[in-house]
């Protein structure tokens, strides 16, 4: 099951993910009143499980409530890859300097999990992978250790951030890594991920992906199954707010979208 981006927001925020504050609406009227209520720069955002969101006209800036009105006026009932608009999230507005990109999810193939991690984040990160595959660190997790912050450092430094941030994003993976291991997930994605320079929610984007009931069986301590726990968004951790942007949909059974 895959989770709307404010869904995997509100569940970052219950794992102490550093995220930007949020509103849903369904109506423009409400979308007005949710950038009263936030004040200043607010960015109007379409509640869709796909990707391509700022793409298809799904994302727009709004200065004030009147152009919030507006914003959600245009984005509501607009159809995205088959997806009808019928919610929107309002959410505070964030100077952007640096993008990047995190994600946690199951290795079917081999019976572990797999961080995936990059400074270059706010792209659709299968872009990424294919364009430019040296710029997307993959490391192994061992399901019975998981993300401690050790691991953490490593794919940090794995993904080439340098020595001021890597200690800082390092605490964030280990907290989301909490939330894909605490809700029994199959991916935790955040794209971007946002350095407290540019305060957004520190998950931007974000993506969480559960999975059907029964849950998935947790590894054993002779054997490394494929259980795990997930959690686009979303995305930060530190003293100074960090922006987790939730994915909409999720490889994991928490994901956030980046728009």
């Amino acid at each position: 099951m895959d989770l709307y981006e404010y869904q995997a927001r509100d569940l970052f925020e219950k794992y102490e993910v550093p995220v930007l504050a949020g509103i849903i609406a369904d109506t423009p009227e409400e979308a007005k009143a949710a950038a009263e209520k936030l004040g200043g720069v607010v960015v109007v955002k379409a509640q869709v499980k796909t990707g391509g969101r700022g793409k298809a006209g799904g994302v727009k800036v709004a200065k004030n409530p009147d152009e919030a009105f507006e914003a959600a006026q245009a984005i509501l009932g607009l159809d995205i890859k088959g997806h009808v608009v019928k919610r929107v999230m309002v959410a505070a507005g964030a100077r952007i300097a640096k993008e990047f990109y995190f994600s946690v999810l199951l290795d079917r193939a081999n019976r572990s999990y797999l961080s995936l991690s990059s400074v270059e984040g706010g792209m659709e990160i299968e872009e990424l992978a294919v364009e430019r595959p040296e710029a997307l660190a993959r490391v192994e997790v061992d399901p019975l250790e998981g993300i401690s912050p050790e691991k953490a450092l490593e794919i940090a430094k794995a993904a080439k951030f340098d020595d001021e941030l890597a200690p800082k994003v390092a605490d964030v993976f280990v907290k989301l890594f909490n939330v894909y291991k605490g809700e029994d997930a199959t991916l935790v994605e955040v794209n971007p991920l946002i350095p407290p320079a540019s305060v957004t929610p520190s998950t931007k984007s974000s993506k969480t992906r559960m999975p059907p009931t029964p849950s998935r069986p947790r590894p054993s301590s002779t054997t490394s199954t494929t259980s795990s726990s997930t959690a686009r968004s979303a995305s930060s951790a530190t003293a100074r707010v960090w922006s987790c942007r939730p994915s909409t949909s999720s490889r994991t059974p928490v994901r956030t979208t980046a728009a």
